[in-house]
């Protein structure tokens, strides 16, 4: 079965690495690695063009990063001067292995209904007291955009989909999109820590 989502990276990873690769995402990446130790191991889930990953491993931290689309893979590989794991979230199978989960707008095309099982995988996927950072496109239910279809949240209805997987919320914000041309979009961006 063609997944309409991942084809849509594979036609189009020059155009989204182009557009994503210089956003300036300091203030997420600082609010998650506040509760990251230094040096600490970091999941980067859906790394698109690898540009949190390149930031991560400069700061000093130790880096895995996956992505389901295969053109965003090589770019994103070439980028940070390493290799992206060929993974979707259904297949995470790490128990206890990072300090750190980066899900910068990637959650956000997992089936409504398949969330609270890759939270789940998520959560086992951290040790105690890691970080869980994930965004998505402000708004209510499943979307349509184009030919892509999004799982969209906003402040209120993101809570349980970390507190039923263990997490305690420690940020939950919603802002503005940090790429160039994209302001008037809104995201809901939370970290929660693995109880």
């Amino acid at each position: 079965m063609t997944d309409n989502n991942v084809e849509y990276y594979n036609i189009n990873a020059d155009s989204f690495f182009a557009g994503s690769v210089a956003a300036d995402m300091k203030d997420e990446q600082d609010s998650f690695l506040a509760y990251v130790p230094e040096g600490g191991r970091i999941l980067d889930a859906g790394c698109g063009s690898g540009r949190d990953s390149k930031a991560f491993l400069d700061a000093g931290f130790d880096v895995i990063s996956f992505d389901a689309s295969k053109e965003m893979r090589k770019r994103a590989s070439e980028y940070i001067g390493r290799e992206v794991l060929d993974m979707r979230f259904n297949e995470i199978s790490f128990d206890n292995a990072f300090d750190g989960i980066w899900a910068s707008a990637s959650l956000l095309h997992v089936p409504m209904e398949e969330l609270p099982e890759t939270f789940g995988k998520l959560n086992k996927a951290l040790k105690t007291g890691g970080a869980l950072y994930a965004s998505f496109k402000y708004g209510d239910g499943t979307k349509m955009r184009g030919e892509r279809k999004f799982s969209d949240f906003n402040e209120k209805s993101v809570v349980p989909l970390f507190e039923n997987a263990g997490f305690e919320i420690v940020r939950n914000s919603v802002g503005n999109d940090n790429r160039p041309g994209r302001g008037e979009e809104m995201w809901v961006c939370v970290v929660g820590i693995k109880k």
